[in-house]
């Protein structure tokens, strides 16, 4: 956490103990609950839930708030003592930041912890930092990174899953010399360079290396040097516009028959899908070292979900949480978003994820590295710079300063 945040959202909290209030209201017998949620995808599906909880619990009214630029809005909320009842935060460092100053509802021995799959807390937990126990955040959706195959072309080429690193570099050659584009890149947005990113750091370098670097124990410039070399490897089986495509333009040329792999977040799979209905498409995680046993799956929190710790509605928006955790609702949501729950028991059973599916059911994950980043580093746009200067060293020393400017501001 930054100094100027640890002072915001400290001034932001002891408002909060003194004014004791929330976002909730009571009105006309009903009580509203403020549910305030980061991300703007999933506003059909939460719609829904709502309308069904609603029905059940006919004194209750939530009212959903999803605005653009939803972070920077909350942060707001925050020093305005507006805390909404209750939050959908993303498992980033907003999520940990305000945890950390105890704004937030202690989950601690409720029987909603033991629904999750345990290994999802530990991510969250280390967004928190030691200095406070408890639970905070309810681990709900779950994403991961994952390499997108046309199954068509991939059948067509002779090929099989890779298991290791010389395997996947193999199936790139077959590509490339049967006149495929390999990899379809959409490095125009820079934030297309951290699925790639995120893999090959994950499973290259300690998963506390955000620790070990606020600790001054350690640098990008001798852990990194191996995820900066596999990342100019895999560029060179990229198309001539590696950066001049974005991520739209990219799913539509993917879903139009170009490239064999797509290295992406899972959510590229239904945007995908919805261009093109009739593709076929698989996922296998990137296999990043030549021991298949060492390949862990990146996948992170998704959504988490809170309660304000001073809510006038502590009960209702309790009841409202366990209302999304069922398992049938949490089933509605992973189907509808096409993505994967933190949930014990939910799982996605659709065929495009059998490549991946087994690291979920054997806890093969690992968390993503950027997640445990300073806010502000802003790794994506120096990833992107690194990838067209192709200055190795330049680029990881350039993280090392912009880490510690960032952690002194």
């Amino acid at each position: 956490m930054t100094k100027i945040t640890k002072k915001l959202l400290c001034i932001a909290m002891s408002t909060i103990l003194l004014a004791g209030c929330t976002g909730s209201s009571s009105a006309n017998g009903k009580i509203t609950l403020e549910f305030f949620s980061v991300k703007s995808e999933n506003i059909g599906i939460y719609q829904e839930l709502i309308k069904e909880f609603e029905a059940k619990h006919p004194n209750i009214h939530v009212d959903l708030e999803q605005p653009p630029e939803a972070e920077t809005v909350l942060r707001m909320k925050l020093t305005k003592n507006d805390t909404p009842d209750i939050i959908a935060f993303n498992g980033n460092p907003t999520y940990g930041e305000i945890a950390e100053v105890g704004v937030l509802h202690d989950f601690s021995g409720s029987d909603l912890v033991d629904k999750v799959q345990p290994k999802y807390f530990d991510m969250l937990d280390r967004l928190v930092g030691p200095e406070r126990d408890g639970v905070y955040g309810l681990p709900y959706a779950t994403n991961a990174d994952v390499v997108v195959y046309n199954k068509q072309k991939f059948q067509e080429l002779g090929l099989e899953i890779p298991k290791t690193w010389d395997e996947f570099i193999n199936c790139l050659e077959i590509a490339k010399k049967a006149g495929e584009t390999p990899i379809e890149f959409t490095l125009l947005e820079p934030w297309t360079t951290l699925p790639v990113w995120n893999t090959l750091a994950a499973n290259l370098v300690p998963e506390n290396f955000g620790e070990l670097k606020d600790a001054g124990k350690t640098s990008f410039a001798e852990t990194h040097q191996e995820v900066a070399d596999k990342m100019l490897t895999l560029l060179q089986y990229g198309h001539r516009d590696n950066f001049g495509i974005d991520y739209n333009g990219g799913n539509r040329a993917f879903a139009s028959g170009e490239g064999v792999f797509y290295l992406q977040i899972n959510s590229s799979v239904p945007e995908i899908k919805r261009i093109n209905p009739d593709i076929e498409l698989g996922t296998f995680p990137l296999p990043v070292t030549n021991d298949p046993t060492e390949t862990k799956l990146v996948s992170g929190v998704d959504v988490a979900l809170s309660i304000s710790k001073d809510t006038k509605h502590k009960k209702e928006a309790l009841q409202f949480i366990e209302f999304l955790m069922k398992k049938e609702n949490s089933q509605k949501y992973l189907e509808d978003q096409k993505t994967f729950s933190a949930i014990k028991g939910v799982t996605q059973d659709n065929s495009t994820y059998d490549g991946i599916r087994g690291y979920f059911e054997k806890g093969k994950l690992v968390s993503f590295q950027d997640h445990y980043y300073p806010t502000g580093l802003g790794p994506e746009n120096n990833i992107q710079s690194f990838l067209i200067d192709q200055d190795k060293e330049a680029f990881l020393q350039k993280l090392d300063k912009e880490w510690e400017k960032v952690q002194n501001r």
